[in-house]
């Protein structure tokens, strides 16, 4: 019989404990009224993790935010990989030198823990686990300790309330302070800062930017939690938006990058990742 509850009675860290603790084998899936997630694991150990209905193959979408794969790349493998799996695609991939075994075992486990962590910020929610019930033979699965997950899902939940208090609204924008190159010379970003740095902008809300290099909203909200400590950004008030025009030819909103970043952050942003 299926464990079955609510997040609000059982939390994600107390499901990985008594799963831990009990070597169990099996996959627990977690349902909000927005989003899905499910995680599989052996004898206690995590193996497998997604957001979603993913169903199909993914191995080159997971290459390429690990950056082992271009979108050029990604897009051409994943318009020949119908009917292959993912353990078939990442063969292929071995096989004709795109990436090595490494560098496949390193990105399924740091996509599988990117996924896990987001679930420790879930409050409510519906869970079931069911035992032996585990992916196909045909995905590539990663046996990773669970002690070492929930002591950083456990530190990542208390960054998160942190995060929460300081940067509640994501609907506000963003600009740079007094001489932003300055500052930039003087701090070492990573490429996902880099590139939220060139969306800053009056016009860009941080649920926007967030949105337009799909970002959690932790990782959003940690990034920019971080700029404006050193200075680099300040909030604006947004003046509310005009009422949308009904025309058939319009387009969604979307984050644009600011003039002023294409002029001297960019740059410096393309020579970096091309150092990479």
């Amino acid at each position: 019989m299926a464990l079955k509850g609510n997040l609000r009675d059982f939390s994600t860290t107390q499901l990985l404990n008594l799963i831990n603790l009990a070597r169990k084998t099996g996959t627990l899936s977690i349902q909000t009224d927005d989003e899905s997630a499910q995680m599989s694991f052996r004898e206690g150990k995590l193996i497998y993790a997604y957001m979603g209905n993913e169903n199909g193959n993914h191995l080159a979408q997971i290459l390429q935010n690990s950056g082992k794969l271009s979108s050029e790349q990604a897009q051409v493998i994943q318009s020949h990989a119908e009917g292959k799996s993912d353990k078939e695609i990442g063969h292929l991939l071995v096989t004709a030198r795109r990436v090595t075994q490494n560098d496949i075992i390193q990105s399924v486990r740091q996509n599988v823990l990117d996924t896990v962590y987001k679930l420790f910020t879930w409050g409510e929610g519906f869970f079931r686990f069911d035992a032996n019930k585990l992916p196909n033979s045909g995905y590539i699965t990663i046996p990773i300790d669970l002690e070492s997950v929930i002591m950083e899902g456990s530190r990542r939940l208390k960054e998160w309330e942190i995060l929460q208090d300081e940067l509640p609204d994501l609907d506000v924008a963003l600009r740079f302070t007094d001489r932003p190159d300055a500052r930039l010379r003087n701090i070492n970003l990573t490429v996902e800062e880099w590139r939220v740095v060139s969306f800053v902008n009056p016009r860009n809300s941080i649920r926007q930017i967030a949105k337009a290099n799909n970002l959690s909203d932790f990782e959003i909200r940690r990034i920019v939690y971080g700029m404006l400590q050193a200075g680099l950004v300040e909030f604006v008030n947004r003046p509310k938006p005009a009422p949308e025009k009904r025309d058939t030819g319009s387009r969604q909103q979307r984050a644009e990058p600011s003039p002023a970043v294409k002029r001297s952050v960019v740059v410096r942003l393309i020579d970096r990742i091309r150092g990479l």
